[in-house]
């Protein structure tokens, strides 16, 4: 089985409010893009992967007249992807969803949100009483999936963490102040999540968790004042071995934090533009799937050989998305996991 996290950057805008893609000339919020262009990328950056589930982040909105869910299986529809079936859990006070866009004929998969005294469901007003600091929400809650596939049963968890950048600051010293602000709200909502990974691990269950942390290890200067990045924090780096989740690119990152490592995606930052890789997106599995030979990959068009050399799809990664996808196999038959 195949699974996937992919931030779809500006998806919402691809849709009028009937769920109908706009494949036109129109502005896709991506710049020198049209939505036409970014429908076509998106679509073949999916058959490309040929993933079984994907967890889409920042997946077209649900509200009011917009449906995510029709959206999404209208655009599958019609570019006669395999994956055509999705799933939202609670709507997000954004633009921005996260789903389940997946085979029924591979896996099936529901809502399953959960909740225990230390863990509160994610569309709670804020987190457990445990974290410190003020009360914290939610604008993008977590996808709680049940998944069933080849007669095992497995848990997902999509994540749209907090982003740290201090959107609005006009100084360097309110920028600073509102990047210390978010770093924090970020880690609370990591310690949230790690209180619901830590009630599933000690259940036994089988679990990944996959997403977008908008963090990472060694990834800018105010994780120093707080001791460890929120990747690490849901990860439980540091606690029994049993109670830790695994992603090898993190494990890459923190050996060395602060030398050249994986990325996952590539945006020009302010005022001059320069492009800037950063390591943001992961798939953690519970110890028990170590033993599905997990194969993990980045789909990066300029770091991956393999998408170096293949210019259709180097260049639709490079269109649809400033994030790229990431894989993850798991041989759930034991027979093997398939090739990256």
């Amino acid at each position: 089985m195949r699974l996937a996290t992919w931030n779809v950057a500006w998806f919402d805008r691809l849709f009028d409010a009937s769920g109908r893609p706009l494949r036109d000339d129109g502005d896709s919020g991506r710049h020198g893009v049209s939505r036409g262009a970014q429908i076509e990328a998106i679509a073949r950056v999916l058959r490309a992967i040929d993933a079984d589930g994907v967890m889409l982040i920042e997946a077209p909105d649900t509200g009011g007249r917009r449906s995510g869910v029709r959206a999404l299986e209208r655009f599958a529809a019609e570019e006669r992807l395999r994956t055509r079936e999705a799933v939202i859990g609670f709507p997000s006070h954004t633009q921005q969803e996260i789903a389940f866009l997946h085979d029924a004929a591979v896996l099936s998969a529901r809502h399953d949100p959960r909740a225990a005294p230390g863990a509160p469901r994610f569309d709670a007003p804020s987190g457990p009483a445990r974290i410190e600091g003020p009360p914290v929400a939610w604008s993008k809650p977590p996808l709680e999936l049940e998944v069933r596939a080849e007669g095992r049963a497995l848990r997902l968890i999509g994540v749209h963490a907090k982003s740290k950048a201090p959107h609005g600051a006009e100084t360097p010293g309110e920028a600073r102040r509102i990047a210390i602000e978010n770093r924090r709200k970020q880690l609370a909502q990591c310690a949230w999540l790690r209180a619901r990974i830590e009630d599933h691990l000690e259940a036994g269950d089988s679990l990944v968790v996959l997403g977008d942390f908008n963090d990472g290890p060694g990834l800018d200067a105010e994780e120093r004042l707080f001791g460890r990045s929120g990747v690490e924090v849901a990860m439980g780096e540091g606690g029994p071995e049993a109670l830790r989740l695994f992603d090898p690119h993190a494990r890459a990152a923190l050996a060395r934090p602060a030398g050249a490592g994986p990325a996952t995606a590539r945006f020009a930052v302010p005022p001059d533009w320069h492009i800037l890789s950063a390591l943001l997106d992961y798939v953690m599995v519970s110890p028990d799937l170590m033993a599905c030979r997990p194969r993990w990959r980045i789909w990066h068009p300029l770091d991956d050989p393999a998408i170096r050399d293949d210019p259709a799809l180097r260049e639709a990664l490079l269109t649809a998305s400033d994030h790229f996808p990431v894989t993850l196999d798991l041989d759930l038959s034991g027979q093997g996991a398939t090739s990256g």
